[in-house]
């Protein structure tokens, strides 16, 4: 049925987007290029330690052959789970397949009927998507604005969560967790915070942000995704150990789920290993960071904000469009530089624009090459 009336409405809202330039389609990083567009902060995913590993795992199953309450459990996955609980100082975690699981599943079976959920406007897909799938009252908040959400917490009955991020993935900014933290405290909310950006990156060890600010009595769950600084995949909920449980008997995603394989616990497990190791690896990321917002904002016709960390929003004047952003993307790439384009509908139209990320692995020097290729590349 190529010509039914299904292929035809689904081949219009394609060309729509073809027309406004939002189309997505697949793309493959050219080899050699330099990254400044992965989540691999730190370069676990080509780490020798990490990689020795999963090579001395490979005589393991290949597959978990199940979810974790029928065939997929295993030690291993527990005792990744103990080390969670206890390197985040929490109670208790849970391991997920995805960050985006993870939030699912957490927002979809904790938050009832009768409950309520205030979440940043500028939170992630995955907040939104498990916000939409439970049966609990939802309102926005201004990001950012504790004003605005005070003024969303005069209509909130039941339970009342605040869902937040610690470090945005768009515009690279942080929640004020310590502002948040006694805002919930005082009025008896539960804060929830996504550490998908900030895990293995802040605190001492790679605690997260709500470790490094030793807020984690006054955070309810934290949401940690191993597929950004942690160089892997998959994701677990760490907080108490009755949410833990509640999350096992109730959470949709994790009940229906095949369980992540054991070269991926073999690697997450090795990675935590690493993790308080690499202090300066951790600092010289920050120090890059400073440098390529202090550069770039040196170059007419750029501007990256002040309040951006590791992940760096260049914009450009007059709002270009999602095809200019996109030549000026390409442009860089062709001189060697591994940068990509945010447009429409991942961020708002009229707010296109490139989305640079910091890696311990960069230099100054190609911070300085990669500013001049877009200064000249926004003037053409």
């Amino acid at each position: 049925m190529p010509n039914s009336p299904l292929h035809q409405r689904l081949a219009q809202q394609l060309a729509q987007r073809e027309t406004t330039g939002t189309r997505r389609r697949l793309t493959q990083s050219a080899a050699g290029l330099v990254d400044f567009s992965s989540n691999d902060y730190l370069g676990l995913s080509r780490h020798a330690a990490l990689q020795a590993a999963v090579q001395q795992a490979t005589s393991e199953a290949a597959g978990s052959t199940g979810s974790r309450l029928l065939t997929g459990n295993s030690a291993a996955t527990e005792a990744l789970e103990t080390h969670l609980a206890q390197f985040h100082r929490a109670e208790a975690a849970l391991l997920f397949n995805s960050g985006y699981a993870a939030n699912m599943g957490f927002f979809s079976a904790v938050p009832r009927r009768g409950d309520t959920i205030l979440y940043d406007d500028a939170s992630h897909a995955s907040v939104k998507d498990g916000i939409r799938s439970s049966f609990a009252t939802a309102w926005s908040f201004r990001h950012n604005d504790l004003t605005d959400l005070e003024r969303r917490l005069a209509r909130a009955t039941g339970a009342v969560f605040v869902a937040v991020e610690s470090l945005y993935s768009m515009d690279g900014d942080m929640a004020p967790l310590a502002e948040l933290a006694i805002f919930c405290r005082d009025r008896g909310l539960y804060l929830v915070v996504d550490e998908a950006h900030s895990n293995g990156i802040y605190g001492p060890a790679g605690e997260g942000l709500v470790g490094a600010l030793g807020l984690e009595a006054d955070v309810f769950a934290r949401i940690l995704t191993f597929g950004k600084a942690l160089g892997s995949q998959g994701a677990a909920v760490v907080g108490p150990t009755v949410l833990r449980d509640y999350l096992l008997n109730f959470s949709r995603p994790f009940i229906y789920t095949t369980a992540l394989p054991p070269l991926t616990i073999t690697g997450l497990t090795a990675a935590y290993q690493l993790l308080p190791t690499l202090v300066a690896e951790r600092k010289e990321l920050f120090a890059l960071s400073e440098y390529l917002k202090a550069t770039l904002n040196t170059v007419p016709g750029l501007h990256v904000p002040l309040e951006s960390h590791i992940i760096h929003p260049v914009f450009f004047p007059d709002s270009p469009g999602p095809e200019a952003v996109r030549r000026i993307a390409a442009a860089a790439q062709q001189a060697g530089f591994d940068v990509r384009p945010i447009v429409s509908p991942t961020v708002p139209a009229g707010t296109e624009r490139l989305r640079l990320i910091v890696h311990s692995s960069n230099t100054r020097e190609e911070i300085n090459g990669l500013a001049a290729v877009l200064e000249q590349a926004s003037i053409g």
